[in-house]
């Protein structure tokens, strides 16, 4: 039932395209709970699947990995919509598989526009282009979510594009798993200041939690989502160049240690993605 005040929500995910575009994996619960985040309630959740109905009666392993996968989007409230796979042969002979749920999710996002107040747009395709315009016009407030090869276009369309790297514990950290008495976050370095042209000294910005106000970037407000770690150039990783820092663009992963003093330093950065 919908509180007063609070904020419709719909949330439309093109599974294909984020499972093969660096989401395998990624949690649906805190997908939902992402974009809840402002007082939000979930009033649409769709989970666009390509589903393999020949290698579903010839696999009965893929069968029930599908059957499982579908299962648990429904325990967190999604509806499955699966666009079976369909079979082709390009000029070479050569066999291919195209399940385009595009034009599904296209329409029924603008059609369920009309009791939503916030849409969650969950690809990274640049198709999608004129419908988030679309559900602009309409006075959604629309944003999109997604890891790689993203749509530059698309990014620019949508009121906030925000990295799924970035969400804590939206897409599982391997490296936990293993070290569970360590923090690993993801971030970016909003600030760095060099020395001698050859190195220096920076700052990285992550997600602490899932809550509103991401605009509030200034981790000083006790109100912002935000903290800050201490870095030096020498913990980065030799690819990168520190020339380009600061860099919003580029996704690092990295351990949370104690500093001396008050505030977080960071260990064992890594280099996870670059938009």
């Amino acid at each position: 039932m919908e509180g007063k005040g609070q904020i419709k929500v719909g949330v439309y995910v093109d599974v294909q395209n984020i499972a093969m575009n660096g989401g395998f994996g990624m949690q649906y619960d805190v997908l939902r709970e992402f974009a809840c985040r402002n007082n939000g309630i979930a009033v649409r959740l769709n989970a666009y699947v390509a589903y393999d109905q020949e290698m579903a009666r010839i696999n009965p392993e893929y069968k029930k990995k599908q059957d499982r996968f579908h299962s648990s989007l429904r325990d967190f409230g999604y509806k499955v919509i699966a666009k079976t796979v369909r079979w082709f042969h390009d000029e070479q002979g050569n066999k291919f598989g195209k399940a385009n749920a595009d034009l599904d999710m296209a329409v029924d996002t603008l059609m369920q526009s009309e009791r939503l107040d916030y849409v969650l747009m969950v690809t990274g395709d640049g198709d999608f282009i004129q419908v988030v315009r679309a559900l602009q016009n309409k006075g959604c407030r629309v944003e999109t979510l997604a890891f790689n090869n993203v749509s530059h276009a698309l990014r620019n369309e949508a009121d906030l594009f925000t990295s799924g790297y970035l969400i804590p514990g939206l897409l599982p950290i391997e490296y936990n798993y293993k070290n569970q008495d360590k923090k690993i976050v993801r971030g970016v370095c909003y600030s760095f200041h060099p020395e001698n042209g050859h190195k220096g000294y920076g700052f990285m910005r992550f997600m602490k939690d899932i809550s509103g106000g991401l605009w509030i970037t200034d981790s000083r407000k006790r109100e912002s989502p935000f903290d800050t770690a201490f870095f030096h150039s020498s913990q980065l990783p030799e690819n990168i160049d520190i020339s380009t820092l600061p860099n919003r663009e580029q996704i690092f992963e990295f351990e949370l240690k104690k500093g001396k003093e008050k505030g977080w330093q960071t260990d064992n950065i890594k280099s996870v993605y670059h938009y």
